[in-house]
């Protein structure tokens, strides 16, 4: 269950937040169905090679932000939350956007230059879109 986690000692992120956001993007696939169990901190802590205490801090983040669950006992399971799946998409589209208009104010552009190279984007990406179906 946890065979596809990647633990990279070059992120400058700590590990537990690498550990939070693969969790958070196998919900968010829908790799991880609302409601399933996760892998026990124990577990996942060894398949990554990382301390008990990385995972824990990861899991308790996590509850935090209503993402999972956690029963004494009985482990923890990705918290039945209608729609989780694609909250956590939008969270991470506005990270994303967010990082964008950083970058582009450090480059000086205005936000309708940045506005018009996000529209370009999406254009290059629908024509590939329509490439790839016209090849099947």
């Amino acid at each position: 269950m946890s065979g596809a986690f990647a633990i990279s000692q070059s992120d400058k992120r700590p590990m537990y937040l690498q550990i939070m956001d693969q969790i958070k993007q196998r919900i968010a696939v829908g790799d991880w169905a609302e409601g399933q169990a996760i892998p026990s901190i124990r577990q996942l802590g060894a398949d990554l090679q990382v301390s008990v205490i990385t995972v824990k801090r990861a899991y308790l983040e996590l509850e935090r932000e209503g993402v999972i669950v956690t029963q004494q006992g009985k482990g923890s399971r990705v918290a039945s939350t209608n729609g989780l799946g694609a909250k956590l998409r939008e969270e991470e589209l506005k990270q994303h956007l967010e990082q964008a208009s950083r970058i582009a104010a450090q480059l000086g552009l205005q936000p309708r230059e940045l506005e018009e190279r996000l529209r370009e984007a999406g254009d290059r990406l629908s024509e590939r879109d329509a490439t790839e179906k016209e090849m099947i």
